[in-house]
């Protein structure tokens, strides 16, 4: 009984949605009702899929540079024994899913007459976890370590442009030799260009040289030491934890910084786009449910012959007030579906064939990123829903309020 008592609800709900006057004006502010859902829908969901993509795009490029966490040595000291540290900290800290050593100093480029302050970073190719290897866009990741002839490396994209080289190409790269930096040892060093990586990230992009870190280790003439270690982790909830205990363990000179206390601006910044969403939830809520009571209350008018005769033949006041919660419920259902659809529309085909280029030197990637989350989806849609509902609630009990003879008396 219930069940079809439900089924006449949503049908006579469904009648009065879509039926019209003369003039046909009850059917436009329904549609504008479901218009104003969807777009509040659609547009959440948008801005919470490039909030998402703009968050991982600069995690991820981030960690191809620092990785999750950074073990150097303290006031730029060298740090001996490398394979003793790895192997120490594999032992104790089973969170650790890689730990890598590099050697990392500043330098000049040279080529084609044009010279550029660089920052050279020696790598293991075994073990590298870099953009030299995952962000290539121009020829092969080939850092290895050849016994004559000459060496190999692989500098960022906008590197490459500003001196103007290519794949295959040679170029000159200048360091300050030995621990004790003077302009008397300044070394020249030639490599060949064996690939070319773009993260979208124009700083790190057009400042980076990676070299085999065994090169590297005699290009600044500081032995078997090495600058530090980049670790990867399997849970990013641990890096408060192990940047505390790691040099604990391994004791001085041994220093640890996360890459959020590395690049601190870049992740403060993404926080700070995350602070208008409320704001932005609440003005879209206000807006819809405006536009939902308004329809409901504009229908309450129109029908109000037909809801008086419904109280008549036997309709309870609690019927009609379920009658008016599944208009609002429709009108929320509809535009949910169609926000939802419009959304993964329009970020699949931004994500596809790259609309919205963005300069990468102010925004730190080089078009509008996104990351599509069924969680996003699903809150909103549910949020978006519930919402319909609530603002039914109103014109529901107005319409529940109705005597039925006097609507019939003067009508």
């Amino acid at each position: 009984m219930k069940r079809r008592a439900s089924r006449i609800h949503r049908f006579i709900a469904i009648r009065h949605l879509t039926s019209t006057n003369r003039r046909g004006f009850l059917s436009f502010i329904t549609v504008i009702a479901i218009i104003g859902v969807l777009l509040g829908v659609a547009s959440l969901i948008i801005t919470l899929s490039i909030l998402n993509g703009f968050e991982s795009t600069i995690q991820r490029n981030v960690v191809s540079f620092t990785a999750h966490l950074q073990l150097v040595g303290f006031q730029s000291q060298l740090l001996g024994d490398p394979n003793r540290t790895i192997q120490k900290v594999y032992e104790r800290y089973p969170e650790v899913a890689t730990i890598t050593p590099f050697v990392s100093r500043e330098g000049m480029i040279r080529g084609n007459d044009v010279v550029e302050g660089i920052l050279v970073k020696g790598v293991d190719p075994e073990t590298d976890i870099s953009a030299a290897r995952f962000r290539l866009v121009e020829g092969t990741y080939d850092l290895a370590e050849r016994d004559s002839g000459v060496q190999r490396a692989i500098i960022g994209k906008r590197l490459a442009e500003k001196i103007g080289v290519g794949v295959g190409d040679e170029v000159l790269l200048y360091a300050l030799g030995g621990v004790a930096l003077s302009l008397s040892e300044t070394r020249v060093y030639r490599v060949s260009i064996s690939g070319i990586f773009e993260t979208g990230m124009a700083e790190f992009d057009g400042s980076f040289v990676y070299l085999n870190i065994r090169n590297a280790q005699r290009l600044f003439q500081v032995g078997a030491s090495v600058s530090g270690f980049d670790i990867l982790v399997h849970n990013l909830d641990e890096l408060p934890r192990l940047s505390q205990e790691i040099p604990e363990h391994l004791g001085y000179p041994h220093y640890a910084r996360t890459m959020y206390q590395q690049y601190r601006n870049l992740f403060t910044w993404i926080e700070l786009q995350k602070k208008p969403i409320p704001i932005l939830l609440g003005l879209i809520v206000i807006v819809a449910t405006v536009n939902i009571v308004g329809t409901l209350l504009m229908m309450i008018m129109e029908k109000a012959k037909e809801i008086g005769a419904l109280r008549t033949m036997g309709m309870t006041r609690k019927s009609i007030v379920r009658m008016f919660l599944w208009k609002g419920a429709l009108i929320g259902m509809v535009g949910t579906i169609g926000g939802n659809i419009i959304a993964f529309a329009i970020c699949w085909l931004e994500l596809t064939y790259r609309f919205f280029p963005l300069p990468s030197g102010v925004y730190f990637m080089t078009h509008v990123p996104i990351e599509m989350l069924w969680t996003d989806f699903l809150g909103v849609s549910a949020m978006a829903l519930a919402m319909s509902v609530v603002a039914s609630v109103f014109p529901a009990r107005v319409a529940a309020s109705v005597d039925p003879i006097q609507i019939l008396r003067f009508s």
